[in-house]
């Protein structure tokens, strides 16, 4: 009995001391994080810190200016050859040449294939000699005419043959009308013997190997010519744009540009051919069709492209970078940097804007400066620390993604985080 009292106690006693290591180590751990998380504030808050909050907000501006800002209409094209022709035969025969290479350019009336010509040449000799032949009979009967003739003067014949002899003359002189006609017919399905270029292109892949029986009849044809210089492109734009669309088209021809579709870079210039005479009630839509010279060949038909229309210019209007313009509650406003460095909250009406500038009617004059990057820690009255693009700030928040070198091209993350929205 008193031997198991002791190793009672001291099972008590180790448990004691587990549950004691146990909760010292929770409190040093609980410290710690305490420690961790009132120190970092502090440090951030302190008034010398880099990032502190007390200090300057670091922010980049442009200065608003007036420009020539041109109007495009944006669409998505497809590139068509402004002419197309499939090169069929016009008589049966034996391809018996054939004088292209696939892909080359071709000039109008140059030979591309010959069909065997000898049935078409016998045809025109049979021709030939039938008229030669007709046009015997007629001189022998335009003589025996003229000797009737003298011999119906003086009553030394019946004047109803001399009648009957005029009606021969008349016969064999439409004969040989006949046999002219037929030469001239007889001489064209000879020259269809030989294929030439119908216009100005380039060749596709050859249908018809040498040695083939082709006919008239043919669908697929002997090649495809191309005409790619110049060229036509064909987009679609909304009914809503048909009333500027026909109106700036009344006054001149319209720029069109083609640009490529990664980096926006004009691929070519060219000007508006046709606005199409319906809107298609099914999407809602008109279509155009543009030309374009094309003399790099960088435009190939069946490609699609992005198109652009310039249909205006606005003359001498403010612009500032996109990357100035947020959207509150009560719609656009913009921070302008007053001349005491510090900003105020600036209602303003956007009559136009895209991924680079952005025309103000309303709300900024020049030379006023705008913020275009460093919104996050903005609010009415705030001091700032400017730099214009390609200046590095003295101090930048901690975490940010502004780019000193790309000026409206970005947006903070939080436009109208810590700012009040203009009333």
């Amino acid at each position: 009995m008193h031997g198991e009292l002791p190793k009672q106690l001291w099972a008590t006693t180790r448990n004691n001391r587990r549950v004691a290591a146990i909760g010292l180590t929770v409190i040093v751990l609980l410290a710690a994080a305490i420690y961790a998380f009132t120190g970092s504030s502090q440090q951030t808050r302190r008034p010398g810190g880099r990032f502190g909050a007390d200090g300057p907000v670091p922010v980049l501006a442009l200065a608003a200016r007036k420009a020539d800002v041109p109007v495009y209409l944006d669409a998505v094209g497809t590139i068509k050859a402004l002419n197309t022709v499939t090169v069929r035969p016009q008589v049966d025969g034996k391809l018996i040449a054939v004088g292209f290479k696939e892909g080359e350019d071709v000039k109008k009336g140059d030979v591309l294939a010959r069909i065997d010509p000898t049935t078409y040449q016998a045809q025109l000799d049979q021709a030939t000699a039938k008229k030669a032949q007709d046009e015997a009979l007629l001189a022998n009967a335009r003589m025996d005419l003229e000797r009737y003739e003298r011999l119906a003067a003086t009553n030394s014949i019946n004047r109803q043959q001399t009648d009957t002899q005029r009606a021969l003359v008349a016969q064999l002189e439409a004969q040989t009308k006949s046999d002219q006609a037929a030469i001239d017919n007889t001489k064209a399905i000879l020259g269809y013997t030989t294929i030439v270029a119908p216009l100005d292109g380039r060749t596709g892949i050859r249908q018809v190997d040498e040695g083939n029986i082709v006919h008239a009849s043919d669908t697929t044809g002997i090649v495809v010519i191309t005409q790619l210089k110049p060229i036509s492109v064909l987009f679609n734009l909304p009914q809503q744009h048909l009333e500027r669309v026909n109106a700036a088209f009344a006054k001149a021809p319209l720029a069109a540009e083609v640009l490529r579709s990664d980096n926006d870079a004009v691929i070519d210039r060219g000007t508006l051919r046709v606005v199409d005479n319906q809107v298609d009630q099914a999407t809602g839509t008109v279509r155009l069709k543009a030309e374009f010279p094309n003399d790099t060949l960088q435009l190939w038909p069946g490609q699609f492209v992005n198109v652009r229309l310039l249909i205006d210019t606005l003359q001498q209007v403010v612009v500032i970078p996109t990357g100035a313009v947020q959207r509150g509650p009560n719609g656009a406003f913009v921070f302008v940097v007053k001349d005491d460095n510090t900003v105020a909250i600036r209602p303003i009406a956007v009559a136009q804007q895209d991924e680079v500038q952005a025309v103000i009617s309303k709300g900024v004059e020049p030379p006023e400066r705008v913020v275009t990057t460093g919104f996050a820690r903005l609010t009415d009255g705030s001091a700032v620390n400017v730099a214009t693009p390609g200046e590095t700030p003295a101090a930048r928040p901690a975490g940010g993604r502004e780019r000193s070198g790309q000026p409206g091209r970005e947006r903070s993350q939080r436009p109208n985080a810590g700012a009040s929205p203009p009333r």
